[in-house]
């Protein structure tokens, strides 16, 4: 594998150069191109269209380290967690959230995360590294192909909320979406995409440079930065004000939708005072919706679930502030595929 490069990191002209070298005809880059992107395949051997020869060839030109699924959990609300392996043996989450509308596929960026948000347990995993965007594609094939096989739909929708921060695997995320995205990949509209950040307000402005089309999620989790630093470091670097402002740049830039994502903890940032801090931030962007999310006790961390009753006091007020809220349900608990729980205990 050592020396050889991915076949998946050239373009279809190179593609179509390096065949015509090798005295192959031009329209063979675009099988070979379709079983690597458009009805993707995971070894060579798999290319049955293409003569033996040549797929020898390719083998003895190029590497292929696709990712591939290692354990599969299926949870009694028919969420599925999937466990990939990549070629060098790092793991790494996803997950299918499956409802009567919608079938979602929740995907990885990194492999571990450097953040450390203490509510979170992919926040105690060291970050190995970022994965490939060719790797990041391969998560969402492999979880659209469960989605066919286990509810007979394609994905309608995918959210960068998986274990890793996003923004700081910039290139891989834009281009894996650039290829999900394509006619030549899975052909999904971008409006139906959601990057989720914890704050990285230099990368969020860079998105509005880029001008691109998918949505971004901000995990806000508290509003004031005396208590968001308390469960999130990078707080300290991206402080609310220069979020609030990244986001408006990104929004004048992309007229994208923004939503916030807020996990209630119990005691901590529950309060109506607390709902009044984050009604005060929701004005101050173009943000089309809160998400109110339950929390997932996990091992590591000392937080709780405030009761039904707090949950319930906190969304009435925001509503009665005429805040558009939406309180998010976890799907996947029982087999630690909920938010915040991606740890690949397996």
């Amino acid at each position: 594998m050592a020396g050889k490069q991915n076949i998946r990191h050239l373009t279809l002209a190179e593609l179509e150069q390096y065949l015509l070298s090798i005295g192959e005809k031009k329209f063979r880059a675009k099988q070979v191109y379709d079983w690597l992107w458009l009805k993707p395949v995971q070894h060579f051997d798999a290319m049955t269209n293409i003569s033996k020869d040549l797929r020898e060839k390719l083998a003895n030109n190029f590497s292929f380290p696709s990712i591939t699924v290692d354990t599969v959990q299926h949870s009694e609300d028919g969420t599925i967690k999937s466990r990939f392996k990549t070629i060098e043996g790092h793991l790494t989450e996803g997950v299918l959230i499956p409802t009567e509308e919608r079938k979602t596929a929740c995907v990885s960026s990194q492999i571990g995360c450097s953040l450390s948000c203490k509510f979170c347990a992919t926040g105690y995993i060291d970050r190995k590294r970022n994965l490939n965007f060719d790797e990041i594609f391969d998560e969402v094939a492999l979880i659209n192909k469960q989605s066919l096989e286990v509810y007979d739909k394609k994905l309608t929708n995918i959210v960068f909320m998986g274990m890793g921060e996003p923004l700081l695997n910039y290139k891989n995320v834009l281009k894996a979406i650039e290829k999900i995205t394509s006619p030549e990949g899975l052909g999904m509209s971008p409006r139906r995409i959601t990057v989720s950040t914890a704050g990285v307000a230099k990368q969020i402005k860079q998105l509005g440079d880029d001008k691109v089309r998918f949505k971004l999620a901000l995990s806000l989790h508290a509003p004031t930065d005396k208590k968001r630093h308390e469960i999130m470091p990078i707080n300290d670097s991206n402080n609310i004000k220069s979020l609030i402002e990244a986001l408006n740049y990104f929004y004048q830039q992309t007229k994208n939708e923004i939503t916030f994502e807020y996990i209630l903890f119990n005691n901590f940032n529950d309060s109506l005072q607390d709902a009044d801090d984050l009604i005060k931030i929701y004005r101050q962007v173009p943000s089309d919706l809160i998400n109110l999310i339950e929390y997932n006790p996990i091992e590591f961390a000392q937080f709780t679930k405030p009761s039904e009753e707090k949950v319930e006091a906190f969304m009435k007020h925001l509503e009665k502030n005429r805040v558009n809220v939406r309180l998010r349900r976890s799907r996947g608990k029982d087999i630690d595929a909920a938010c915040g729980q991606l740890a690949n205990k397996g």
